[in-house]
């Protein structure tokens, strides 16, 4: 299956952004939106794994125990690799160190499993928009600059899933596989 690590976002986040992209489809008609109801916070992409990688990294990421709750805030907007050339347009990400430190956990545990460590830093974000061709977005710069300091809704992060993407004409489709961490078994 194709799978990636990933903290969920509640439902009030999701409408935040949908009203957000809605509010900003008409300054950029070349971008491919994402759906908001898929948007996610993603710790790591795994790509396509197999059945016994599956269960290896299920284990790995057991074996990682329980973190401490965090506030995350969404705020903000920017664009990946760099706004004259964009490939990615975002709503940032506020938390404190633990999240970093969450997302630095996952990779530890992946890479003992396999994976190959993620070259660049880690850049909490949540993807709202692809560029097919990376240009400038003159339209889509300006109006996100009066919204810069917006929220786009707080919650407590204090669970991460592994969720399996399906690719379709659609769009990618994604299902938790797992919660974690798990919740204690009662005897």
């Amino acid at each position: 299956m194709r799978a990636f690590i990933a903290i969920a976002l509640p439902d009030a986040v999701h409408a935040a952004l949908a009203q957000a992209q809605s509010d900003l489809r008409s300054a950029c008609r070349d971008a491919r939106w994402t759906r908001p109801e898929g948007i996610h916070l993603t710790l790591k992409f795994l790509g396509e794994i197999s059945d016994a990688q599956t269960k290896q990294v299920v284990e790995a990421l057991i074996a990682m125990g329980h973190f401490d709750p965090f506030r995350v805030e969404v705020t903000g907007f920017g664009f990946f690799p760099q706004a004259n050339r964009p490939r990615v347009f975002w709503a940032g990400v506020v938390a404190p160190p633990a999240l970093a430190e969450l997302a630095g956990r996952v990779e530890a545990a992946m890479e003992k499993t396999g994976f190959a460590r993620e070259e660049r830093s880690y850049s909490p974000h949540l993807t709202l928009a692809r560029f097919p061709v990376p240009r400038v977005q003159p339209a889509l710069q300006s109006a996100v600059a009066t919204r810069a300091t917006e929220s786009l809704g707080k919650f407590v992060a204090s669970e991460f899933f592994l969720f399996e993407s399906k690719l379709s004409p659609q769009g990618a489709q994604y299902r938790k596989v797992m919660r974690f961490p798990r919740a204690a078994v009662s005897g």
